[in-house]
């Protein structure tokens, strides 16, 4: 596909196989590329993220083959070898654009004792990563960086003990640390030194950690008690299906027709999963079952939205918004603007090109719903949540929408426009 597209506004309906999600599949190949023996991660998308995280654990001694189902095209089973602990056979590894893979392999480095380098590309050269410096302090790691931004070269040990970190920064740093402390000498504890935002992603570490046989004791989320020497287990992992990428098609059946989203946990514990209380209070139709959610067309009307444990839904959030009678507020969304693209900037400014009324707050939204978009040329500012939204707004416009810079959705997504298209949607490439 061209890194172009025009949709033709349409309606979309019918049944979706959701894709697993991206952030239990980050965590399960990593537990697993620690684990004693052989692992089997089913259920995965090779998206570009995910394929940053397997190359990065590779480089760091697992040894992982991805098999193709035969039963689903483009979804993979990896079989993983694991190290039982971290052999470098490339000092130097590529993140990407994928901030989880940066932020969960750095603490990594510091168990191999030896020099190793992190690059990346696009937005992730900046974003910070300053919990992880204030540690290297602490303990005297060596470190450099070029001025604050990647590439970041690493040269210490990481030692036990008690680490401070800020719970409004990101959930991605204490991960990081829980995936590492279970393997060092003496046990640890992790003090939350603010409210922790994000608290389903922390949730989702644990449980994924617990799998593979790793223990950590949660005091109300002001503390993590994590116990030393522990050891991972090897184990056969599917992926459940990932809510922020439901989301969008919960909001095209809310827009146009009917959707119906398989291979969703209804007991997930992704933080994410708020997405269906939230469509709900702004009078979605949403039918729960067993192996299906279902949505219909419904008339939404605004509320105001608290993003801070749900951050990636706010494009799709907005969209809605753009869309329902009466005002819209998203609050406590400051942590957008340090995502692969500013969100709140990318998404106000990509939706009021197309005949939106969005006004952009320091830490928010505030958007005034229209029955109707016009549509227009917009553009995806490099990052896959933007572009994927901005297809879900062509459903209520009435010109095209032209999105440059589609290809993003690689990032997390590569089946997205596929699958638009197989619910009814109209794309000229």
């Amino acid at each position: 596909m061209k890194n172009t597209v025009k949709i033709n506004p349409s309606v979309l309906s019918g049944e979706i196989k959701i894709p697993p999600s991206k952030s239990i599949s980050h965590r399960a190949i990593i537990c697993a590329g620690l684990s004693n023996g052989i692992s089997y991660v089913d259920n995965l998308i090779l998206s570009d993220d995910i394929k940053t995280t397997i190359n990065g654990m590779k480089s760091l001694g697992a040894d992982i083959e991805c098999i193709e189902s035969k039963v689903c095209e483009n979804v993979y089973c990896a079989k993983i070898k694991g190290t039982q602990g971290i052999k470098v056979l490339n000092s130097t590894i590529d993140c990407n654009e994928s901030g989880s893979t940066l932020r969960f392999l750095i603490p990594f480095a510091l168990l191999a004792g030896e020099k190793i380098t992190f690059t990346g590309r696009g937005k992730l050269i900046e974003r910070p990563l300053t919990p992880y410096y204030e540690i290297f302090k602490e303990q005297g790691i060596y470190y450099k960086n070029d001025k604050g931004k990647l590439p970041l070269t690493i040269n210490g040990n990481l030692k036990s003990g008690v680490f401070k970190i800020k719970g409004n920064i990101s959930s991605q740093f204490i991960s990081g640390l829980m995936f590492v402390l279970p393997l060092l000498d003496g046990d640890s504890c992790i003090k939350i030194t603010t409210s922790l935002e994000s608290k389903g992603y922390v949730d989702l570490t644990i449980d994924v950690l617990n799998e593979f046989g790793i223990e950590i004791k949660n005091n109300d989320y002001r503390e993590f008690y994590i116990k030393g020497n522990q050891k991972y287990k090897s184990k056969y992992y599917k992926v459940e299906g990932d809510y922020s990428q439901a989301a969008f098609w919960m909001a095209a059946g809310l827009l146009g027709g009917s959707v119906k989203c398989k291979d969703l946990n209804i007991n997930s514990l992704q933080g994410d999963k708020v997405i269906l209380d939230i469509l709900e209070k702004m009078g979605g139709k949403v039918k729960i079952d067993k192996s299906f959610i279902k949505v219909d067309k419904s008339v939404l009307c605004g509320k105001v939205i608290d993003a801070s444990q749900c951050p990636d839904l706010v494009p799709i959030l907005a969209v809605l918004g753009a869309l329902s009678r009466g005002t819209t507020k998203i609050v406590n969304a400051a942590r957008l603007r340090i995502k692969e693209s500013d969100r709140l900037k990318a998404i106000s400014t990509e939706l009021n090109k197309i005949g939106a009324d969005v006004k952009e707050l320091e830490d928010g939204l505030v958007i005034r719903g229209k029955e109707n978009l016009k549509g227009g040329v917009v553009d995806s500012w490099n990052d896959h949540r933007i572009a994927m939204a901005l297809a879900v707004a062509s459903i209520k416009c009435t010109q095209p929408v032209v999105i440059t810079g589609c290809g993003a959705v690689k990032k997390s997504y590569p089946n997205f426009w596929e699958d638009f298209k197989s619910l009814g949607g109209t794309i000229d490439e």
